[in-house]
């Protein structure tokens, strides 16, 4: 009995080890039908890498917008000027506000240089130190202002609100005179001095008119000539 069952096991090797020895001379001699590219299936791959999402675009569409208008030039600041002053003359009646100074001693300074490439846009009266400075016309004070340029300064507010006169260079105030003061034309409100860039000793009263848009920003605003509204 044991003989047969070694036979049989010598037989079962004899014949795997002849099937794998055919099989290896198949397959080494392409003796054997070959799978065609079509049908070997892809490896499976994940979707994100296989599509990715287009990326989103680096610089924005940009965002139609209206364009930035172009700063006023000096021309059109000049024109703006001569047309708010034309619109005053004849109808604006201010007195000169310096005590004792004639209309022909008054000299036309608006458009003289000044240092750092400005415009005087005001005009400057002379006079001597302590001269009483007065309300070309009426309306409020409404600011009493220490500047580095003007000195010793009064924003004044016209009765229709559409004019701020600035008075500068001033020595010192009137008596009592205080922000919100409604002051009268001719009224004493200050001194002629030589305070801030005037120099020493160069009196005078600095003195600006602007017509302003807003009065509780007054200033800002388009200066006018006073020249034309006092030499009359």
């Amino acid at each position: 009995m044991r003989s047969v069952v070694r036979r049989l096991i010598l037989i079962a090797v004899i014949c795997g080890v002849a099937g794998a020895t055919l099989w290896w001379i198949a397959r080494h001699y392409r003796l054997l039908p070959q799978r065609s590219v079509a049908q070997i299936e892809p490896i499976p791959t994940d979707p994100l890498v296989a599509n990715p999402p287009s990326a989103p675009s680096e610089f924005p569409l940009a965002v139609e917008s209206t364009p930035t208008p172009e700063p006023t030039s000096i021309a059109e600041l000049q024109t703006s000027s001569q047309t708010a002053q034309e619109s005053f003359v004849g109808t604006l009646k201010l007195i000169i506000p310096v005590a004792g100074v004639r209309p022909d001693q008054l000299i036309d300074t608006f458009d003289d240089a000044r240092s750092e490439g400005r415009v005087h846009d005001a005009i400057d009266i002379p006079a001597p130190a302590g001269t009483p400075v007065l309300a070309a016309a009426d309306g409020a004070i409404i600011k009493l202002f220490q500047s580095e340029r003007g000195g010793t300064t009064i924003y004044q507010l016209s009765t229709d609100k559409k004019l701020v006169f600035y008075y500068a260079h001033l020595q010192g105030y009137a008596e009592n005179l205080t922000p919100g003061m409604y002051v009268h034309q001719g009224q004493v409100i200050a001194y002629v001095g030589d305070t801030g860039n005037a120099g020493a000793g160069n009196y005078h009263l600095h003195f600006s008119i602007a017509v302003v848009s807003d009065p509780n920003r007054y200033w800002e605003g388009t200066n006018i000539n006073p020249y034309p509204l006092l030499h009359r």
